[in-house]
């Protein structure tokens, strides 16, 4: 039998880039092949082991620090761990990246316009209303990844596009196998 080598897929982007869909995408895929799968997502997590913690940098930190604890514990086990999260830092995504190892980011880029275009949580519309603050890209800081493993850009590929690419990486860094992939 193969030993499992479990990963944490990384994805950051801005809210309604795509990330969420891609990582479900992934998700289906690997689990229909026989996978151990987790998806750990931002707003998920954050209801539930980040409750309390507000959008400042230090809190967006902590919350990133959290969902990187258990990412590691996941990966550790053979697991591999999907997480969309926006994580709008670069240093806090290295200092991720070196703490758990077996780590592939995925920047999953979209225009701001078009990410406000398809607000499918309708922040962009509660910012604009002046209903909330500290919105990532617009009055908060978010900073583009600049090394990641896999781009992907939504606003000109499918969801499944999208996948098929993080997949095809998975593959040729040994994580997965190559009868997953449809590219």
């Amino acid at each position: 039998m193969l030993k499992k080598i479990g990963v944490t897929v990384w994805f950051t982007g801005l809210s309604g880039a795509g990330k969420t869909t891609i990582s479900q995408v992934i998700e289906t895929e690997l689990c229909v092949q026989g996978y151990q799968v987790e998806v750990l997502d931002g707003d998920i997590v954050r209801e539930n082991l980040s409750k309390g913690l507000g959008f400042s940098k230090e809190d967006r930190d902590e919350n990133i620090r959290r969902i990187a604890f258990v990412a590691n514990l996941l990966t550790r086990n053979g697991v591999i761990v999907l997480v969309p999260v926006i994580s709008p830092y670069r240093e806090t995504r290295q200092q991720i990246r070196q703490q758990i190892g077996n780590f592939v980011e995925v920047y999953v880029n979209a225009p701001l316009e078009v990410c406000e275009q398809r607000d499918v949580k309708g922040l962009y519309k509660m910012f604009r209303d002046g209903k909330i603050k500290n919105f990532t890209g617009i009055d908060a800081p978010y900073e583009p990844s600049l090394n990641p493993e896999v781009e992907c850009r939504t606003n000109l590929e499918t969801p499944e596009v999208s996948a098929d690419k993080v997949i095809a990486k998975l593959i040729s860094l040994g994580y997965i196998y190559s009868s997953v992939c449809k590219v």
